[in-house]
């Protein structure tokens, strides 16, 4: 199988992404625009591996090689995509640039599974473990969309709770395990977007493009609270202004989201 690299942008959240002012890395809490000089994190001695996670704490997988291939499965004699340690808005290089972390699925000696944010929904692959910096991400998100509810645990314990709107009935927001592949902050908080917005792995399955994109889902804020509650978006998942803002200064890349049908 040929190699190809993978560096999918996010502009099908609008053209919102356009203008949006990338403002956090690999982390939350970072208000600080991320570029593409950022150094990789050294490996650590002992990387945490799911065994020795306490309950609730899932594992991320930052790129940390020049070029980390993604096998099809450990046995595989070449990786069927590649993946930078960044990638940039739009595959645009005058636009910042966001660090390549992914959710980990599982491990095994020297190699992590980890889901992708590509199509189909659910691809997944094997990473060599040396090509990456594995961290442990005591958040996650859960979206209930026939509650139109989400709910952000820390470890065991709800951290936040509240109302959602989600996908209209011709443009429903995909179910599936998902994680938050980058936090944008908008130029105008009152727009449709709120003041912050996450593009999530997710991709909409009734929408191949988006506004030129890929019609990729995120969860962001809005200018319209009575649409919480409802069924009204393109696919992605609107949530209160206020609680995205806290979610935004501690929400790392690479948290896992589980949207519920």
């Amino acid at each position: 199988m040929q190699t190809t690299r993978r560096t999918p942008g996010v502009s099908a959240l609008g053209v919102l992404l356009s203008a949006l002012l990338l403002v956090a890395g690999c982390g939350g809490g970072s208000s600080s625009s991320h570029t593409s000089d950022t150094k990789p994190v050294p490996q650590s001695a002992s990387p945490p591996t799911a065994t020795t996670l306490p309950p609730g704490v899932s594992l991320t997988a930052q790129v940390t090689a020049p070029l980390a291939g993604v096998y099809d499965d450990p046995s595989s004699p070449r990786p069927s995509v590649s993946f930078g340690p960044t990638w940039h808005i739009d595959d645009d290089p005058s636009k910042p640039s966001v660090p390549e972390v992914f959710l980990v699925q599982e491990q095994r000696p020297g190699w992590v599974r980890v889901l992708l944010p590509t199509r189909p929904n659910g691809s997944s692959g094997w990473i060599h473990a040396s090509d990456v910096q594995v961290s442990p991400d005591p958040y996650r998100i859960q979206v209930d969309v026939a509650a139109h509810q989400i709910t952000v645990f820390k470890g065991t314990e709800v951290f936040y709770q509240g109302p959602v709107a989600d996908g209209a009935p011709d443009t429903p927001t995909p179910p599936g395990l998902f994680y938050a592949r980058v936090l944008l902050q908008t130029p105008d908080p009152n727009s449709v977007y709120g003041p912050f917005a996450y593009g999530l792995s997710a991709h909409s399955d009734a929408l191949t493009t988006f506004e030129g994109g890929d019609a990729e889902i995120g969860i962001h804020g809005n200018n319209d609270a009575s649409a919480l509650g409802r069924s009204v978006s393109h696919g992605c998942v609107r949530m209160d202004n206020g609680a995205i803002t806290e979610l935004a200064k501690v929400l790392p890349l690479g948290t896992p989201v589980q949207i519920n049908p």
